[in-house]
């Protein structure tokens, strides 16, 4: 790749999707075949573009410094222009996104993308939004691509008709045009009271907010965080999830295992850079809500997985709690913690997607019925797992029930963080943070710790429940008829998850160093404005 192109690397996940999205909506709805190879060249692109960014961050700038990688769109610079930052948190996301994005699309060309008109294109455009509001640099355009990522889903979310999925779409389409309004409320403020919009420019200034504009510019954060609090699941603002991700299509719920993620992100990012321990009057701004918040999330995460009667809804509880223990851990401020929340947040949403994908298909081997109750067509419903068809493209045979119980075993216990998988590695990581880090004796610490491992258990003996009714009970009659994109889609995600422990070392290191790079918002900021301080 020539220098001139790899000075644009950091705008293709953003302007592929797009691109391909919009020469999508030009093409009939007969074309799938068209459809389905664009797509799947557009996430390739995307994930070998973030694997390239990701391997840059890794390595680090000259001399081997952490810094970040920053593109100016128009070659207007920062704080005046709009410019995407590549550093190692946005790569590292970046790289999760291509990969359950990409599992997501394999999994939906066994008949997902035929459920529905318009799916790859609003499925491409989900990827762009979520792409760009990791990358950004600013927050009026994060609004942009979370709006973007929210209208897509709308769409996404309601694929496949049935009534359920509208029941539950109406909810979520109302929650988060809430959080939108928070959104927005949020930026006015912030804007009004510091003049500024740029991520790194406004770091810069906070510490030197007049004391009359203070407490304005903190109730804009205060509602910028109820945004993204809602986005993030974080309990009592995050009831909507289960109920939203178990009513959504297998390859849909597993890309919305990222939607609560961003949420997380963006907390992250701004907690990090505008409240750090240098920022005058509003140091910390918020850790407290946000540890209390976080713990919350996790405990009733772990309340929910136990009491749910169906393997979706135990997923979507898992997902909420996951992204507690990471608010939990930013809330805490130790920064040694936070390598390994970040390690065990990306570990646990490959294996939660995974769980997505194979609920299922058990849950369409356990009862046809339901299948053709639930309508994949708008008018004249096929069902596709007729005898005929399964034997075109799928096989019904003993191997097939096997692997998948394999598969299942090794993402419940990345989810449930047993060893010696990759979801354990996480959440030892963060509990040594936590006793080696400052203030290791506080009570909060313990609690902490305490939480998280009746979180794990919790998840556990859900999990073995429903695998044990899934895989060891099931009857004769009810064969599983599993298709080769499903069984490479799932596969790929637990393959990842297997390469998380074999190299968890490496990968761990690379988190720890995250969470070091986010404690020095400085290094930050010089590479964003670039000497304009």
């Amino acid at each position: 790749m020539t220098p001139s192109l790899l000075e644009h690397l950091t705008i293709l996940p953003i302007i592929l999707p797009l691109m391909a999205a919009a020469i999508m909506l030009l093409l009939k709805e007969q074309r799938y075949k068209t459809k389905a190879t664009l797509s799947l060249a557009v996430c390739a692109a995307i994930l070998g573009t973030a694997l390239l960014l990701l391997q840059e961050a890794s390595v680090g700038g000259s001399g081997g410094s952490d810094t970040a990688r920053v593109y100016s769109l128009g070659n207007w610079a920062a704080p005046f222009g709009i410019v995407l930052v590549a550093d190692r948190l946005s790569t590292l996301m970046l790289a999760l996104i291509a990969v359950v994005g990409a599992a997501g699309l394999i999994f939906a060309l066994a008949r997902w993308d035929r459920a529905g008109p318009r799916f790859h294109a609003l499925y491409l455009l989900l990827i762009m939004g979520v792409n760009g509001a990791v990358l950004t640099g600013d927050l009026f355009n994060l609004f942009v691509f979370f709006e973007v990522m929210l209208a897509a889903s709308y769409g996404l979310l309601l694929h496949g008709s049935g009534e359920k999925r509208v029941r539950a779409g109406l909810g979520y389409v109302a929650i988060n045009l809430t959080a939108s309004l928070f959104f927005l409320i949020g930026v006015a403020l912030v804007y009004g009271t510091v003049g500024a919009l740029n991520m790194a420019d406004l770091a810069a200034r906070v510490p030197y907010i007049a004391a009359e504009d203070r407490a304005l510019f903190e109730a804009g954060c205060a509602i910028l965080g109820i945004a993204f609090l809602i986005k993030a699941a974080a309990w009592p603002l995050g009831l909507w999830l289960p109920g939203a991700y178990s009513a959504a299509s297998a390859p849909v719920a597993a890309v919305f295992t990222l939607l609560s993620k961003v949420g997380v992100y963006v907390l992250l990012r701004l907690s990090m850079l505008m409240f750090h321990p240098d920022s005058g009057d509003s140091a910390g701004l918020g850790q407290s809500v946000l540890l209390v918040l976080g713990l919350a999330t996790v405990i009733f995460g772990g309340a929910g997985v136990i009491a749910a009667q169906r393997l979706e809804r135990v997923i979507g509880y898992a997902v909420m709690a996951s992204s507690g223990t990471v608010l939990a851990i930013v809330g805490l401020g130790q920064a040694n913690a936070l390598g390994g929340a970040l390690f065990y947040m990306t570990a646990s949403t490959l294996a939660s997607a995974a769980l997505f994908l194979i609920a299922e298909i058990l849950v369409r081997g356990e009862d046809r019925a339901a299948i053709g109750s639930d309508a994949f067509f708008d008018d004249e419903y096929t069902d596709p797992f007729e005898a005929d068809d399964v034997e075109e493209v799928g096989r019904v045979m003993p191997r097939s029930l096997a692997l998948l119980g394999a598969f299942f075993a090794l993402a419940a216990l990345v989810v449930a963080s047993m060893p010696p998988l990759a979801g354990f590695i996480g959440k030892l990581g963060i509990f040594i943070g936590l006793l080696e880090g400052e203030g290791a004796s506080l009570p909060a610490s313990w609690w902490v710790i305490g939480i998280l491992t009746f979180s794990s258990f919790a998840t556990l003996l859900a999990l073995v429940r429903f695998g044990i009714e899934g895989f060891w009970k099931r009857d004769e009659s009810h064969a599983l008829a599993v298709r080769s994109p499903e069984f490479v889609a799932i596969g790929g995600l637990i393959a990842c998850c297997v390469w998380l422990t074999i190299a968890g070392g490496a990968a761990l290191s690379y988190t720890e160093h995250t969470g070091d790079w986010l404690t020095r918002p400085g290094d930050y900021v010089a590479a964003v404005l670039k000497g304009r301080l």
